[in-house]
């Protein structure tokens, strides 16, 4: 269940953000707050954790997260999302969630597009998922992915788990790897 799985996940966030002294954000649009929930019921996250911000509102997105005007449901977005919430909230690391989670299209953009955007300060980067399943399944699936990208980023790659529901190799090796950015502080 993805949920426990989450649940999980945030976990070991905890354990690992304890241990390096890290403060971790998180900006979300199509999760709606489910990735703050996860990590806020973690372990000792007062310690860590240092909020969310739900920019469900494009303006909200503009005006508090600093991303472009433009269109939302980008990498482009996901990536600013969260590069605006490293520096919103002053955190070492943020996640961010973008995407059309159904069950209809949004204009051209197919239900279950997602993207998930790191960032460490001032950089980040964003990948592109294309997830099936009512809403509520995109939303999990999304929040899922989501921590454990966020927890590759932060040096927990060794807690590498299949990919959800017949996602591609590719994507197991995002979701396990830690990517080659330094750390950068606010």
């Amino acid at each position: 269940m993805l949920s426990t799985e989450s649940a999980d996940t945030a976990a070991l966030i905890a354990k690992r953000a304890l241990k390096l002294g890290l403060r971790i954000g998180c900006a979300e649009s199509l999760t709606s707050g489910a990735i703050a929930s996860r990590l806020g019921a973690a372990t000792r996250a007062a310690d860590w954790f240092a909020g969310g911000l739900v920019a469900y509102d494009d303006d909200v997105k503009f005006q508090l997260l600093k991303v472009k005007a433009g269109p939302v449901v980008t990498a482009r977005c996901a990536t600013e999302m969260a590069i605006g919430a490293t520096a919103l909230l002053r955190v070492h690391h943020a996640v961010a969630v973008t995407g059309v989670g159904g069950p209809d299209p949004l204009g051209d953009i197919a239900p279950g597009t997602v993207f998930i955007g790191l960032a460490t300060g001032s950089r980040g980067n964003a990948i592109e998922l294309h997830l099936s399943g009512s809403p509520k399944d995109v939303v999990d699936e999304a929040t899922f992915i989501a921590l454990r990208m966020l927890l590759a980023r932060i040096g927990g790659g060794e807690h590498a788990v299949a990919p959800p529901r017949g996602e591609s190799r590719e994507l197991a090796g995002v979701i396990a790897a830690r990517p080659s950015m330094d750390a950068v502080l606010p």
